[in-house]
């Protein structure tokens, strides 16, 4: 049992599993676009997502000196520098736009974690910027690349797509800071920090309400039924959702979301 706790922990603290949830979401732009399967965007998504999440974990602790480094965590920085080598290597099989749209990302994931300005905190303290950002680079990561580098000319059909991806990535983001309300710096000014968790789960009621009701108006005009489940399994987790939650809560079951509606897609497609 305590191996399985310790394998469990690593596969959480590592970003693996975070990594896997941006994968089903690249796999699932892929299925509604019918796309054929290009594992390099796929694969260069999961590590860049490794690499990217681990930084943002554990560098700023690291570089205030505050981190020992513990038996796990040599573990993390070797498995993400392993990581970060085989995302350099997926990154030159992709499409040159691909790639220059991926390095845009990278300068905002590497803004939102570092102090470039003289005196300026880096963008994750900038107070109720980092819902934004985070949604928008998912956005990025799972529609626009996978679009971009099978040369999907822009339509209607991908603008709802990306919105509706942001306001699903945006969503499960309002669970996460439901749950570390207690934690989070009150400068922050996450959500539910303004407004409260009772106003922040109308508010994301409201957007799961306009993420099905974007896609009743698509082009095409007929409404993809197999969101329904997704919509039920995320209005569930958000009403759920209070500060004495466990970690578990959102670092796994709330990031199974996305893993778990790939699967259905693929299954059925």
């Amino acid at each position: 049992m305590k191996v399985l706790k310790s394998i469990v922990r690593f596969y959480i603290n590592s970003s693996l599993h975070v990594a896997l949830s941006c994968f089903a979401l690249v796999q699932i732009t892929q299925i509604v676009f019918h796309i054929s399967e290009q594992n390099a965007v796929g694969y260069f998504a999961f590590l860049g997502t490794i690499v990217g999440y681990n930084f943002v974990k554990y560098e700023e602790l690291a570089r205030a000196k505050r981190l020992q480094m513990r038996k796990q965590l040599r573990w993390i920085a070797l498995f993400t520098f392993g990581a970060f080598m085989m995302t350099g290597y997926y990154f030159f099989l992709l499409e040159r736009l691909t790639q220059i749209i991926a390095v845009v990302f990278l300068g905002l994931t590497l803004l939102y974690t570092l102090p470039f300005f003289p005196n300026r905190k880096n963008a994750r303290n900038w107070a109720g910027v980092k819902i934004y950002i985070v949604s928008f680079c998912w956005v990025g990561a799972t529609v626009f690349l996978p679009l971009l580098n099978a040369n999907v000319a822009f339509t209607i059909n991908i603008g709802i797509l990306s919105i509706q991806r942001f306001i699903l990535i945006f969503v499960l983001i309002l669970i996460f800071e439901i749950i570390d309300l207690r934690h989070d710096n009150p400068n922050l000014r996450t959500v539910p920090q303004q407004i409260g968790v009772k106003n922040t789960k109308i508010l994301g009621f409201v957007l799961l309400i306009l993420f099905c009701g974007l896609e009743g108006v698509n082009v095409n005009g007929n409404f993809n039924f197999q969101y329904l489940p997704l919509i039920f399994v995320i209005v569930i987790a958000l009403a759920f959702a209070n500060e004495k939650r466990s970690k578990y809560y959102t670092s796994f079951w709330v990031e199974s979301i996305p893993i778990v509606w790939w699967l259905l897609l693929f299954f059925v497609k």
